[in-house]
């Protein structure tokens, strides 16, 4: 008595493993792209700390090239704690997504398990009633051999 497990939904669970898998590839690439965000955004503040302190001996044309350089930085600045903004809405977004495809995921692997566990406990009780059945004719044969 060879039977297979057969699970109706399994093509739905593939599904969902394949959307969770394409939203974890998302997730981890808004998180590259939030922390390069963030990479440039720490350049771009040392830059202006680097080239922020006073030096008294530059000339005057030195340090209105130094003041129009720091004050591109700091627009730069604004700018890259927006877009680090931006990215960080996006991950919160593909985090939400990956989690709701988790729970997709899960909620039909819980059922693919119990019908597995339905159909084990199927199985053995088939296997047993069999096993009474040669049971009970062995005891049969057994008794009618005495006589």
């Amino acid at each position: 008595m060879e039977s297979h497990f057969n699970f109706k939904l399994q093509k739905l669970l593939d599904i969902r493993v394949q959307q969770e898998e394409t939203s974890k590839v998302s997730f981890q690439k808004a998180q590259r792209d939030r922390f390069l965000a963030e990479e440039h955004l720490y350049t771009l503040q040392d830059n202006y700390n680097k080239y922020s302190i006073e030096d008294y001996e530059e000339t005057i044309i030195h340090k209105k090239i130094k003041r129009n350089y720091l004050s591109a930085l700091s627009k730069y600045i604004e700018e890259a704690e927006i877009e680090i903004e931006v990215k960080e809405k996006v991950l919160e977004e593909c985090r939400e997504d990956l989690m709701d495809r988790q729970i997709e995921r899960k909620t039909i692997e819980i059922l693919k398990e119990k019908k597995y566990h339905e159909y084990r406990f199927e199985e053995n009780q088939k296997e047993q009633k069999m096993n009474d059945e040669f049971a009970l004719y062995g005891y049969i044969k057994q008794v009618a051999e005495r006589r």
